[in-house]
């Protein structure tokens, strides 16, 4: 039942008392810290804003959200599993989450949250080069990408072979990992312009105050 204080906004993402929410799937378990809500008796964690580019983007307005109970996501730089361990929420125990990070670092956090979570598989690789992990990886339905890179464009087009036609990818342009001498505004075209022939442009907008110099776009694969 929805009221004021309860709604979902889409498939596995809701607003528990004015905050964001996904339904946890280790129910009693934290990943960062988050604070867990009971409600009907079921338990939800809050989803920060200011950590996680994709809860941003769904309190920014964001339309094309896709990812569902069920998707298989590549996620490219998984970090220690802030925002890939909502998503892992979201898709379910009938979902696949293959989270991609390159710091051995943050990998060995991000792999105690896997360990928890059946739906995820962590993977130690360089997203810059996909046959490193080919063999991980089944047909997609959606890329989730946030990588800090100068070719940021290229990694997107470099794991789009896993990504199924009329796929969605969101694709997060981090100016200051490209140039910080150049306007951000003129690196968000460059990299969107790597792309054309290949994907679609759906919707693009930017992340403040969450987040600054950071282009959200979503995009969808032809």
């Amino acid at each position: 039942m929805e009221d004021n204080d309860f709604r979902e906004l889409f498939d596995g993402i809701y607003m528990v008392g004015g905050r964001l929410a996904t339904l946890n799937l280790t129910k009693g378990r934290r990943v960062y810290n988050e604070e867990l809500v009971e409600r009907d008796g079921k338990e939800y964690r809050l989803w920060n804003p200011y950590r996680s580019k994709l809860a941003a983007a769904v309190l920014k307005g964001l339309k094309h959200m896709v990812i569902k109970k069920g998707s298989s996501v590549l996620y490219l730089g998984a970090a220690t599993g802030t925002t890939s361990s909502h998503v892992s929420d979201i898709v379910g125990a009938e979902g696949s989450v293959y989270a991609v990070e390159l710091s051995e670092r943050n990998m060995r956090e991000f792999i105690k949250v896997c360990e928890a979570r059946a739906n995820m598989v962590p993977i130690l690789a360089d997203a810059r080069d996909s046959s490193a992990y080919e063999q991980y990886i089944e047909a997609c339905d959606v890329i989730y990408q946030d990588v800090s890179t100068r070719e940021q464009a290229k990694v997107l087009l470099e794991n789009s072979r896993f990504l199924k036609k009329g796929g969605t990818a969101y694709f997060i342009v981090k100016s200051q990992s490209i140039n910080i001498k150049s306007k951000p505004e003129s690196i968000y075209e460059k990299e969107l312009n790597l792309l054309n022939g290949k994907f679609k442009v759906l919707e693009r907008f930017g992340l403040e105050p969450y987040d600054s110099l950071h282009l959200f776009a979503v995009l969808e694969k032809l």
